[in-house]
C-alpha cells in the first residue's frame, strides 16, 4: 500500500471514529441543500481523490440522503455534452454545481451568472476570462487552479534524464485544445535544448486515437511524458498499458498514473485539491459567496514512482529519484 494511501485511509478511519462528533460539531443549516456534480468523465473515470471531496463533505456535516441532494451528470468523455448537462442541473435549481477542468467551468458559467460554481483542475482562470483575478474572482465561480508552476516542464525532463540512460528524444502527449497543455508544450520545447534533449509533440484528442499516439511516441522517443487530459486520465490503465506494450518509460503531470501502473508522476497532489475544494463548497453551503472565495492552487509537488512498472521495463531507478520521491510503490 503507497505512504499516500496509508495517510488517506487513517484520515478516513478517524473521520469514521469521530463521524458523528464531527456532525455535531459542524451543525449546518437546518435545511436541505442541492449539489450539483457535472463530470466531463464517465462515472467510473473519476480520479481516486475524489471520494476525498465527499469524505470531506460528511466531515463538515453534509450527508448524503439526509440535510444533502445531489444531482449527478456525465458527459461520457464527450465536452460537447457539457452544455446540455449544465442546463439540466440549472433547471434542477441546486445550490451549487461542481464540475473538473477549464472546459466543465466555462460550460458552467455559460448556463448560469447566479448559481454558485466550484472547479477543481482549471488551467489558467484570469487568463481564461473564468475569473477576474485568483484572489478575489468575483462573479459565481471559485475552485482550484492546477496552477503548474514556472520550470515544472524543465522538472520532467529531468527526471526521465536520471532515469532513462542516454534519453535523447522524450515525445510529449499533448491535448493541444487544452490551454495549459499548448503553455506546457511551447516550454518544453524551449527547455528541451538547454538539456540537450529533443522534444516531439503528440497531439492526441480522442480515445480512438490513443494506440496512434503510443505507437508514434515509440517511433520519436525512447521515454514519453503523458499531459493529463479527459482521455488520457479517464482511460490510464490503458495509457499504463500502452506505455509497458511499447516499453516506453513514462512520466504523468498526475498522480493517480502512478496508482494504475505508471511508471513515474512529479505532479500535485489532487487528493488535497479536492479537499480544499470540499471545503469551498461547505462555505457556499453556509452562505459565502463565490466571488469572495479566493481560487486556489497548489503549494507542494509530489513525486511518485511505481518500481514494480520499473523492474518489468528493466529500470533500475537511481537512488537520487528515490531519496526524492514522496511515494513509493514496491
Amino acid at each position: 500500500m503507497t505512504r499516500r494511501c496509508v495517510l488517506l485511509g487513517l484520515a478516513g478511519l478517524t473521520a469514521g471514529a469521530l463521524g458523528s462528533r464531527l456532525v455535531r460539531a459542524a451543525d449546518p443549516a437546518q435545511r436541505v441543500v442541492r449539489l450539483s456534480i457535472v463530470s466531463p468523465d464517465t462515472p467510473s473515470g473519476a480520479p481516486p481523490s475524489f471520494a476525498v471531496f465527499w469524505e470531506r463533505l460528511r466531515e463538515l456535516g453534509w450527508i448524503e440522503g439526509q440535510n444533502l441532494v445531489v444531482e449527478r451528470r456525465y458527459a461520457e468523455g464527450r465536452y460537447e455534452r457539457m452544455p446540455a448537462l449544465m442546463a439540466e442541473v440549472v433547471e434542477r435549481n441546486v445550490d451549487v454545481i461542481f464540475t473538473a477542468g477549464t472546459r466543465g467551468a466555462m460550460a458552467a458559467k455559460n448556463a448560469t451568472s447566479t448559481i454558485p460554481i466550484v472547479a477543481v483542475g482549471m488551467g489558467d482562470p484570469v487568463r481564461s476570462g473564468l475569473a477576474a483575478s485568483l484572489a478575489r474572482p468575483g462573479g459565481n465561480l471559485t475552485g482550484m487552479s492546477m496552477g503548474y508552476s514556472e520550470g515544472i516542464a524543465g522538472k520532467w525532463l529531468e527526471l526521465l534524464q536520471e532515469t532513462v540512460p542516454r534519453l535523447s528524444t522524450v515525445a510529449a502527449i499533448v491535448n493541444p485544445d487544452i490551454s495549459v497543455h499548448r503553455d506546457q508544450a511551447k516550454e518544453l520545447e524551449a527547455v528541451a535544448p538547454k538539456r540537450r534533449l529533443k522534444v516531439q509533440i503528440i497531439e492526441l484528442r480522442e480515445v480512438a486515437a490513443l494506440d496512434g499516439a503510443f505507437e508514434h511516441a515509440r517511433r520519436e522517443g525512447q521515454a514519453v511524458l503523458v499531459l493529463a487530459s479527459n482521455v488520457t486520465l479517464g482511460q490510464r490503465g490503458q495509457v499504463s498499458e500502452l506505455a509497458a506494450k511499447h516499453r516506453l518509460p513514462a512520466i504523468y503531470n498526475m498522480l493517480e498514473f502512478v496508482d494504475s501502473g505508471g511508471l513515474m508522476a512529479y505532479a500535485p497532489d489532487l487528493a488535497v485539491m479536492h479537499r480544499h475544494a470540499a471545503d469551498q463548497v461547505d462555505k457556499i453551503f453556509r452562505g459565502a459567496k463565490p466571488a469572495d472565495l479566493p481560487i486556489e492552487q497548489p503549494t507542494q509537488y509530489v513525486l511518485a514512482v511505481n518500481l514494480k512498472t520499473a523492474k518489468a521495463l528493466g529500470l533500475s531507478i537511481p537512488e537520487s529519484i528515490l531519496l526524492q520521491a514522496n511515494e513509493v510503490i514496491r
